[in-house]
């Protein structure tokens, strides 16, 4: 029996993360990550994020992660408005039916 590895396609994961959570706040509004030396910079929490998501991991705890991560990790505290953020990526991520190939 063969199994089949997906593979995330990284610049659509890069397009999300952009656009939904910049919680470092590199990018001023309408520039966009690529062609930055900082592109990769939350490469590894969405990474990790997506997959959660793929392993079924349940959304709330997907978000906690999120959340953790700014507001801990980078220590930037937590807000309402934080966990919506996290929240809208998490939704995007889950929605973007083209992220994974084989």
């Amino acid at each position: 029996m063969t199994i089949m590895r997906q593979k995330i396609r990284l610049s659509r994961l890069r397009d999300i993360g952009w656009t939904l959570w910049d919680p470092i706040n590199l990018t001023n509004e309408g520039e966009t990550w690529d062609q930055k030396p900082y592109a990769d910079e939350y490469d590894s929490y969405l990474m990790q994020a997506a997959g959660q998501l793929r392993r079924k991991v349940p959304v709330t705890e997907v978000v906690d992660y999120l959340v953790q991560i700014e507001s801990v990790h980078m220590g930037f505290g937590s807000s309402p408005s934080q966990r919506k953020a996290c929240e809208k990526v998490v939704a995007a991520i889950l929605a973007d039916e083209q992220l994974w190939t084989s």
